[in-house]
């Protein structure tokens, strides 16, 4: 069995680059943003914590 990472990252470079990676745990994540801090443009920064409760999925409408 595949092991799944809990968070994804999407986030811009200031230099245009962009960053797709997944972690396993929080210390992981925070490590990766605080050496790339200076890299980032981080109101471009988006985590999703796949673990989260997402209330799209417990409020799907069938038509």
């Amino acid at each position: 069995m595949a092991k799944q990472c809990r968070y994804v990252v999407n986030a811009v470079g200031k230099g245009g680059e962009t960053y797709y990676t997944q972690f396993d745990d929080k210390q992981e994540l925070t490590n990766w943003i605080t050496d790339r801090q200076e890299k980032l443009v981080m109101e471009e920064l988006k985590i999703i914590d796949k673990n989260r409760f997402s209330l799209s999925k417990w409020l799907r409408f069938k038509i």
